[in-house]
């Protein structure tokens, strides 16, 4: 894993053909949850590497909600004493895989105490991107590439998410499923680690007793920790890795990235 080398807010950017400096583009900060386990942190910075590899010149920023530093509030404070002439704009994307409490309320809060004008984009999920993703993850697991209509019959997955009191963030993650479910030709049955229903374990016995019997547990979680453990441990035959760093990942990042500043831009044409 490459370390992160971005240009921090503040510093001279690229200097154009006149030798006029190009205006420096608008911040990224991958905004994580946070983890008590050394993995996910490991895994966040290697998906940070690969988000400015593929965007040199951008810079790129790693906050958390808890747990894990840098937090984002001290992150948005960095950039914004970096920027005597206040004139730093960040794009705040958050880590997450669905509409929640952390995506409306907790990164929006911390936006708005920050002394920079700041924008957050939507949630990662749903999307295709983290559908390419979680196929990739499930045929590294062992998940048949050209499976027979008997397995077929007999297979489903279940989709281990961390789960979350707000409706919008089942919506999202029953359409994650839903997609899942068209590109594999099996059932796929969004279950949740706590805060939400089924669980793992009850998804599991209710496709048992319907006849599936091979069934996946995809980690529809970034990074490891602890519910992804768990929600592994119950697989009856094959668990998938979490999202991880994988590149559609970093490319999905971007998107969002790039959908963001588009509205803004498209709102101000309007106006």
């Amino acid at each position: 894993m490459r370390p992160v080398s971005t240009p921090l807010a503040g510093q001279p950017g690229p200097v154009g053909p006149h030798g006029r400096r190009r205006p420096e583009p608008p911040a990224l900060v991958l905004v994580g949850h946070g983890s008590r386990d050394p993995r996910a942190l490991a895994t966040v910075r290697e998906l940070l590497a690969r988000v400015s590899g593929l965007r040199p010149g951008l810079p790129v920023h790693l906050g958390h909600i808890e747990l894990n530093e840098p937090l984002l509030v001290d992150t948005l404070a960095t950039l914004a004493a970096l920027d005597a002439r206040g004139t730093t704009d960040a794009v705040l994307v958050p880590l997450l895989l669905g509409r929640g409490h952390h995506v409306k309320h907790d990164i929006p809060g911390m936006a708005a105490g920050a002394r920079l004008h700041t924008r957050v984009a939507a949630p990662l999920g749903p999307h295709p991107l983290l559908v390419d993703t979680l196929h990739t993850r499930l045929v590294e697991a062992g998940w048949p590439t050209d499976p027979t209509s008997a397995e077929r019959r007999t297979s489903a997955v279940v989709l281990a998410a961390a789960g979350s009191r707000d409706p919008d963030n089942a919506s999202d993650t029953d359409r994650t499923a839903r997609l899942l479910a068209r590109r594999l030709g099996v059932p796929v049955v969004p279950a949740y680690a706590s805060a939400a229903a089924p669980t793992v374990e009850s998804a599991l016995h209710d496709l048992a007793a319907r006849g599936r019997h091979r069934v996946a547990v995809a980690s529809y979680f970034t990074a490891p920790g602890r519910f992804a453990t768990q929600c592994a441990a119950h697989a009856p035959w094959l668990a998938s890795a979490p999202l991880g760093a994988h590149p559609a990942m970093a490319h999905l990042i971007l998107t969002r990235y790039d959908e963001t500043l588009a509205a803004t831009n498209d709102a101000s044409h309007a106006a």
